[in-house]
């Protein structure tokens, strides 16, 4: 049986949950342990498919097509594993399953009610998690402790400690201590007040995790108290987790402080001590003084860094990989449209132009794309970036000056980028979207096949719109590479500037499948083509 691990956080949001289960994650991987992960988010939307970026952050992708939350990102990228529809659920997601149940008369008339019935489909999800070869499951609730959208998370996972019984589950608990400038010293009252409301519903933690700022010290006495209070058995289930200078510090951090030889100890599982001298090695690169390479993002959703995170975080990857430090900046395309690419652009050393929905903004990107290609820098367009990087090829290379997609003017003359006549129907009823992994066959010469080092790959796909093959033998003849195929549908995967030292552009979403000690190729040689122009 699937032994589980719950992750709450308690007086602020964005505390880390979703990094401190991610590292947790690690360390039980390097113990030898089979671990599956599952985000609870309490907002009623379905998913976060049609939230904004801005708000909630980057829709993250599984290989099953599934839209996550962000935090499954987390958990690929540390633990180095695909997860799917299991991974994400939310309180819409729930009662979309209670009602189709209601409707189809599976409950006999019962009146349905948060508790069972809620209750009972939440633990469903989480039993659904587990199984004969998963050793441990860790479960993360979204939100805060004492939230009203939350109640029911929490309900149901004490229902269902009571049905693990005690040595099959452990509760990791999350909270902020403030350090008081005024006062001289860190406050534990608030940590208090969160386990107070924590028990208050009937849950107790077994280990607090306590976030501070980076040069804020929790002391043996600090812990003791939180302890004490907290009805934990010493200061020993206290981990300190401050900021760090990256956040693959932190299995590193918590995993010296034995944080998971006590989650160990709690779940009776006795495993070989973690392996982590690979993971130290690229710690150790992150926190060493490298030279730095100049990244520009230039995107639409810029008032959160986490709208771009797998982008940024594949970036960092393949610096590191290249021995450099990326230093990325996030530009808004709006103000390329006021400014002009150059002026803004000059100082970069290579430029990504991520995936995003919605005519705003997009004449900037297509003058990014313009400017990159003229200029020979570096260029990798996701998604979006792929489509913008063919109108501006067909406008300004084939004269066609008209040249759009039907997503940012229906009436267009010459939709390059449009949708199939076979997608039509589809997109009507609303099913709009290619989601999850599609296969893409690349090019023998193509600069994509040699990155890759192998003629076939798959990879995930979340966009509506396609490159109109009308177009293809007109702008293949005047220098766009198609240099990448879904020969099952026609479709056009990625393309290439034949004359250009790094301009490629995918349909795709590379940046999902990118990992800190296996950075995604594309990105590679984005990279390493920058510190080439230097």
């Amino acid at each position: 049986m699937s032994k589980y691990i719950f992750v709450t956080g308690g007086v602020v949001s964005s505390l880390g949950k979703g990094i401190t289960a991610a590292s947790i994650g690690r360390l039980l991987i390097e113990r030898g342990l089979n671990v599956n992960v599952q985000k609870l988010d309490p907002y009623i939307n379905v998913d976060p498919g049609t939230m904004n970026p801005a708000q909630h952050g980057e829709v993250f992708v599984t290989e099953d097509g599934i839209e996550t939350d962000l935090d499954i990102g987390h958990y690929e990228r540390f633990l180095d594993k695909n997860f799917d529809h299991n991974c994400n659920y939310t309180t819409g997601k729930i009662y979309s399953n209670i009602i189709a149940k209601e409707r189809s008369g599976e409950y006999l008339g019962a009146t349905i009610q948060v508790v069972p019935h809620v209750t009972s489909e939440i633990k469903q999800v989480m039993r659904d998690a587990g199984g004969k070869d998963v050793d441990v499951v860790i479960i993360e609730v979204g939100g805060t402790v004492g939230d009203m959208e939350g109640m029911a998370y929490l309900e149901a996972i004490r229902q269902f400690e009571r049905e693990l019984k005690p040595g099959n589950y452990c509760h990791v608990h999350c909270t902020l201590v403030p350090y008081l400038d005024a006062a001289g010293e860190v406050k534990t009252k608030p940590t208090q007040h969160s386990v107070k409301e924590l028990t208050s519903i009937g849950l107790n933690p077994d280990i607090i995790v306590c976030r501070t700022n980076r040069d804020v010290e929790l002391t043996p006495n600090n812990r003791k108290k939180i302890a004490m209070f907290c009805n934990l058995d010493s200061g020993e289930y206290v981990v300190h987790c401050p900021d760090c200078e990256t956040i693959y510090e932190v299995p590193l951090v918590i995993n010296k402080q034995g944080m998971d030889r006590l989650i160990c100890k709690i779940l009776n599982l006795e495993t070989p001590e973690p392996n982590l001298t690979k993971w130290q090695e690229m710690v150790d690169l992150y926190l060493s003084q490298l030279p730095v390479i100049n990244i520009a993002i230039v995107g639409k959703y810029t008032e959160v860094p986490d709208s771009y995170i797998s982008v940024t975080e594949a970036i960092k990857h393949a610096s590191l990989n290249n021995k450099y430090r990326a230093k990325i900046s996030i530009i808004s395309s709006e103000d390329i449209e006021m400014m002009g690419a150059k002026e803004i652009l000059k100082n970069f050393d290579a430029v990504v132009v991520p995936g995003g929905f919605g005519s705003r903004g997009i004449e900037g990107k297509i003058l990014t794309a313009q400017y990159c290609r003229e200029n020979k820098v570096p260029y990798l367009g996701l998604c979006l970036g792929m489509q913008i990087a063919v109108i501006e090829f067909a406008r300004n290379v084939a004269n066609i000056t008209d040249a759009h997609s039907t997503e940012f003017n229906e009436s267009t003359n010459n939709p390059v980028i449009h949708i199939m006549d076979s997608q039509k129907d589809v997109v009507e009823k609303g099913a709009t979207m290619r989601l999850g992994k599609y296969n893409c066959h690349l090019s023998d010469n193509s600069m994509s096949r040699r990155l890759y080092g192998m003629p076939d790959i798959s990879e995930r796909h979340r966009h509506r719109y396609e490159f109109n093959n009308e177009y293809r033998n007109r702008l293949e003849s005047l220098g766009l590479v198609i240099a990448g195929e879904n020969l099952e549908n026609n479709l056009v995967e990625v393309i290439e500037i034949a004359d250009h030292p790094y301009f490629i552009a995918t349909q795709y979403h590379p940046e999902f499948k990118s990992r800190p000690n296996r950075p995604h190729p594309l990105f590679v040689g984005l990279i390493r083509q920058a510190i080439a122009n230097k």
